[in-house]
């Protein structure tokens, strides 16, 4: 692996294109994942170094550019269909010459796929944690808002809880983000005193329980004290069911870890009840 130094106007995708990485979100997990806590990156910081990777698993090539949509990584927004509240189709007059099945109008009337910010990026659980830019501690959040709908989880764990855009306070409570730097004092700087500034912003709005938007990874909330709020982890990477094994694309996996045979992987957990920590 190697470092390069971020300059203003970098993003995942330039980057890997410079670097000729097979795509913009395999870069981000590789630097997130080899880098120390405080340099984990969200999207590219001007003036930080991220860590670009150097085996060859990870570059492009002729073959990959030439293969078709099914090789492409899974979208981590998948498995969440039910919880997403789709706008009503417009009415629509015909006369019966022109009617057809259900199936025939389900292919011929997809929603458009419109280009996002969300794309890509993971819902946040009750378990991810907050990171504050005027902070030193990273809380874990919490659901307040509802009891209600789980991610990637059956409904009986906490931890799954999905975070909403009124969800507003952290775990521990109090000075969650630690000491804060807009409060300096002569034997260091003051413990926080967060006040939340309304709702959190950029959230998933296509998702919603009792009313509530979804936050995703690039959702954000500011202090009225003046510091940003951010996600730190989204905290659906710390376990793996055998559900979420049994629905993993093994090419994906072989590409984040080239020595695991994750098919194997896959015949080692089958018929065993236990959770495997990554």
């Amino acid at each position: 692996m190697k470092n390069y130094t971020i300059k203003q106007g970098d993003t995942f995708v330039s980057l890997s294109q410079q670097f000729n990485i097979k795509y913009d979100g395999l870069l981000k997990t590789y630097h997130n994942l080899h880098c120390p806590i405080e340099d984990v990156m969200q999207e590219p910081i001007p003036g930080k170094q991220i860590i670009i990777p150097e085996d060859p698993e990870f570059f492009e090539t002729k073959e990959s550019i030439s293969e078709n949509v099914q090789d492409e990584v899974t979208d981590p927004m998948n498995g969440y269909d039910e919880l997403v509240e789709n706008e009503a189709e417009p009415e629509t007059t015909a006369s019966a010459d022109s009617l057809k099945s259900e199936e025939e109008k389900t292919e011929k009337t997809p929603q458009e796929n419109k280009a996002s910010d969300h794309d890509g990026k993971y819902f946040i659980i009750q378990k991810g944690k907050a990171q504050c830019n005027q902070g030193n501690q990273f809380p874990q959040f919490k659901v307040s808002s509802h009891h209600r709908h789980y991610c990637n989880d059956p409904g009986d764990n906490p931890d799954y809880l999905a975070v909403t855009e009124n969800d507003l306070q952290f775990n521990p409570s109090g000075p969650s983000f630690g000491q804060c730097k807009l409060k300096p004092s002569s034997g260091g700087n003051l413990p926080c005193a967060f006040a939340p500034a309304g709702k959190w912003q950029k959230v998933y709005e296509k998702t919603k329980v009792d009313g509530n938007s979804f936050l995703s990874e690039i959702s954000e909330l500011m202090c009225s004290t003046g510091g940003k709020i951010t996600v730190l982890k989204h905290g659906q990477q710390s376990e793996l069911s055998k559900k979420q094994v049994a629905d993993a694309d093994s090419r994906e996996q072989q590409v984040y870890n080239p020595v695991v045979d994750f098919e194997e992987f896959k015949e080692e957990i089958n018929g065993t009840d236990e959770l495997y920590y990554v």
